[in-house]
């Protein structure tokens, strides 16, 4: 079984995966040597903080030995994706991979002998929703009935958070004056129209109005958001997505609690007194990383 995305999880499975996770956060001794002489391959494509951290740290407290691979070290920059894994499945328990586009992800799950985990691509980036999944279920107790609005530009983030709202019966409201076509999935978008639990608004104010969860993401992609060439892309983004900017003024008489799937860029989609509120439960989120990790390992490896 590998994990490109929600699409083989029904609801019951995917709250399966979000109470194993509390359960291996609650009692983390129990799980120690689960995987003793066993190895996860980490193959890093796009840079990242979270997945590493999250999924190197999981294996280790999990008994096992985590690889950490650097694309640009390694052969997979001169050869075929599908050589390079069948290689490297041979030598592996699992494989991660945080990559640019799905269709190389998808040509890893073909090619490999062991379970391969989307650590994130263009489309999807389901470890993170499970730790934002995780995060509502603490702090609420349960997840069906839950509000969620989301405001910024869609992408894979939004993908993947409207499928496992969703299918865990959560209520999600998507605020997106910027729809990233390459992230486009129309399977998804279709079947979350007739749960009857998404919908899409520009009125961001309407929108947070009764929200439980108020979520936001880059409106930058990570890799672009330094580039020269993309400057131009960057400051049309800016001024149109600044009046949806998550700030003190938009969450005056809510009592919603303000997450962010980091890297955050202060002062854009987020201001500095929405971060430090009493209300964020940012780095909570960020922490349960970790545990959504632990769970997808133990899903996979040891099913």
């Amino acid at each position: 079984m590998h994990l490109l995305n929600f699409k083989e999880f029904s609801g019951k499975d995917l709250e399966a995966l979000v109470d194993l996770a509390i359960e291996v956060k609650s009692n983390p001794n129990k799980y120690l040597r689960t995987f003793e002489g066993k190895s996860a391959a980490l193959i890093f494509q796009k840079t990242s903080t979270r997945t590493r951290v999250s999924f190197e740290v999981a294996m280790t407290q999990l008994g096992g030995h985590a690889l950490y691979i650097d694309w640009r070290t390694t052969n997979f920059a001169l050869a075929d994706i599908s050589d390079e894994l069948q290689y490297l499945s041979r030598n592996v328990d699992c494989i991660m991979a945080r990559m640019l586009y799905d269709t190389d992800v998808q040509k890893m799950m073909k090619a490999s002998r062991v379970p391969v985990i989307n650590g994130c691509d263009d489309m999807y980036h389901p470890s993170q929703i499970l730790a934002d999944l995780i995060t509502v279920k603490e702090k609420r107790g349960k997840l069906k009935g839950a509000k969620l609005v989301y405001i910024g530009v869609h992408n894979n983030v939004t993908n993947s958070l409207i499928e496992g709202c969703t299918k865990t019966g959560m209520k999600i409201t998507t605020v997106s004056p910027i729809f990233n076509e390459a992230a486009r999935d129309e399977q998804i978008l279709s079947e979350a129209k007739q749960s009857g639990l998404w919908e899409s608004t520009l009125d961001v104010k309407a929108a947070v109005k009764d929200a439980d969860f108020v979520y936001t993401d880059t409106w930058i992609d990570m890799e672009f958001f330094t580039d020269p060439k993309f400057e131009t892309e960057k400051e049309k983004r800016i001024k149109l997505m600044m009046p949806y900017q998550i700030n003190a003024e938009l969450l005056k008489g809510s009592d919603a609690y303000v997450m962010h799937d980091m890297p955050i860029h202060r002062g854009y989609e987020i201001s500095a007194d929405a971060i430090e509120s009493p209300k964020s439960v940012i780095y909570e989120q960020a922490e349960n990383r970790l545990y959504s990790a632990k769970a997808i390992f133990l899903k996979l490896i040891n099913p």
